[in-house]
């Protein structure tokens, strides 16, 4: 850095003061960025970070970057008559959860020690007391190890004589299982669903004096899930009814997938392609009229196959789906018989990421689509019908993205855009799917984006970055299955362990009638059974 700073002040006399700090900072910045990159902790996503700031996509937040950029006052170019958008109203209360947010939680009814409802009140002496419809709630929560064990201590007795042992008898609860199923179905809660690693856990058991090894977690899930595999078989089946499928896939690493086998050796997995390398977790989200399926596979297999197998079981009666994805092709194979839509946000994100260097067009572009989501917005506040909800956009989005559109063609057209810059790849992008991007406005039900897969696919891509990777095709087959059960469970409001465990406890009933044990009429089936229910 001497040696730079020597070079700048030989020079700094022919340059003006601006131009002397604008290079001196620029050389400061390749020195702090060098130092880092020496020091081997500076991951691609950081040195991103370094260099540009973290991301943001929310069109407020973009506008205001851009203008801080161009030293431009966010206010100054405020017209006169126009009111500033008034920042949204922050939820009353102090951001804990309420009583009513414990539904599981266990209630402990307390009475008053001296008065019950009838009694004469003991203030007044005249009036009658009676119990209120709302009692007073405490909260208290108690911290415990993810599992728990007990040990029975069976006495034994010798006789001096004989030898003879006698051992007490267990008690009944005790059971024949060393495993009951809430362990099993905490394990698969703990891994599939939030992400931690057996190892983890195993290291956090053993330091509260609970082991609980790796090796004994993977066999617990392992042998826990095979007796789900039909009631998976009947969500896939549920799944392929669906209205709107959405499908994404991300990348997976399943150790034995890496080194190719040979033909004869390879199952139908394997023989998908004998030049695919790649190995994916596919996403998919199938919504129904009052429920969503989550659906995940892992293999070598994209989201577009995964998909047009789900719909192989889909019954022949029914209309052909409305499919969104991205407009990778492998989302989309030509034996799928759908109806195309696909995600405004990847569009929009298109503009987002060039909206530094082409700011007047990009914020063009974002306030037309943020007025877009606005009325999807609104239409979910009223609750409107699929029916209502397309006559609400052809009214309201429908002029603002058929300006949209003669903007976009007129940036190419009239060459007011280089086509190969970054907006006029954005803009391409665009015109070239913009029947697609538009489904909304002439599709009832269809939707503006694919985030509901999006988010989705962070179960997988959570379990990718804390255990790196399934060692083979039978571990990524049990993390999609229960993947796919705790997702569904969430998405429709469902407790995923209470109902990990049901399906643990009556695993012999399952393949009889698998259709019973859906996470939203599981519960019905345990008050009427199933017996009655088939009936």
């Amino acid at each position: 850095m001497s040696e730079l700073e020597a070079i700048l002040a030989r020079v700094k006399s022919s340059l003006s003061p601006e131009e002397y700090d604008k290079l001196h900072a620029a050389l400061e910045t390749l020195l702090f960025l060098t130092r880092e990159l020496e020091k081997k902790r500076v991951s691609v996503q950081r040195l991103k970070q370094l260099l540009f700031g973290a991301t943001t996509e929310k069109t407020r937040k973009v506008i205001q970057k851009v203008l801080e950029e161009a030293g431009v006052d966010s206010e100054a170019g405020r017209d006169d008559t126009s009111k500033p958008e008034p920042p949204p109203e922050k939820p009353k209360g102090h951001g804990r959860n309420g009583v009513d947010a414990y539904a599981d939680a266990k209630k402990v009814p307390v009475s008053h020690p001296s008065l019950q409802g009838g009694d004469t009140c003991p203030d007044c002496k005249k009036g009658t007391v009676y119990q209120t419809a709302q009692p007073t709630r405490l909260v208290r929560i108690r911290g415990q190890a993810p599992l728990g064990a007990t040990v029975y201590e069976l006495q034994k007795l010798r006789c001096n004589l004989c030898g003879q042992i006698f051992t007490a008898p267990a008690p009944p609860e005790v059971g024949a299982q060393k495993y009951d199923a809430e362990s099993a179905a905490m394990i698969a809660l703990l891994k599939y669903g939030s992400g931690l690693p057996f190892n983890r856990l195993g290291r956090l058991q053993g330091s509260l004096g609970i082991p609980l090894p790796a090796a004994t977690q993977w066999e617990i899930a392992r042998d826990s899930a095979d007796p789900l595999a039909p009631v998976f078989e009947a969500l896939i089946r549920a799944a392929a009814q669906g209205r709107v499928v959405h499908n994404d896939d991300t990348g997976m690493k399943v150790l034995s997938l890496t080194a190719r086998q040979e033909p004869e050796q390879a199952d139908a997995e394997e023989q998908i392609s004998s030049e695919r390398q790649g190995v994916f977790t596919s996403g998919i989200v199938s919504v129904l009229e009052d429920r969503r399926i989550a659906l995940f596979f892992t293999g070598h297999r994209h989201a577009g196959e995964n998909l047009a197998a789900v719909l192989q079981q889909r019954a022949a009666e029914l209309t052909p789906p409305i499919q969104m994805c991205d407009a990778l092709s492998r989302n989309m194979p030509a034996e799928l018989e759908v109806i195309l839509a696909h995600c405004l946000a990847h569009g929009r994100r298109r503009f987002v990421e060039v909206a530094m260097n082409f700011p007047q067009e990009c914020l063009y572009v974002l306030e037309i689509l943020k007025e877009v989501y606005q009325n999807d917005a609104e239409t979910k506040r009223r609750g409107f019908s699929d029916e209502q909800r397309l006559h609400w956009h052809q009214a309201h989005s429908g002029p603002k993205m058929a300006d949209l559109k003669n903007w976009l063609t007129e940036q190419i057209e009239q060459r007011q855009v280089e086509p190969n810059s970054g907006l006029g790849e954005a803009i391409t992008y665009m015109r070239k799917h913009w029947e697609a991007l538009t489904l909304f406005l002439r599709q009832a039900g269809a939707p503006l984006d694919n985030n509901i897969c999006e988010r989705a696919l962070k179960k997988a891509i959570l379990h990718r970055k804390n255990a790196y990777f399934y060692k083979t095709p039978n571990g990524a087959r049990v993390g999609d299955l229960f993947m796919s059960l705790i997702h569904t469970c969430e998405l429709n409001g469902v407790n995923p362990f209470d109902y990990l465990t049901e399906l643990q406890k009556h695993a012999n009933e399952l393949p009889s009638n698998p259709d019973s044990w859906m996470p939203w009429n599981y519960r019905d089936t345990l008050t009427i059974g199933p017996a009655s229910e088939n009936a």
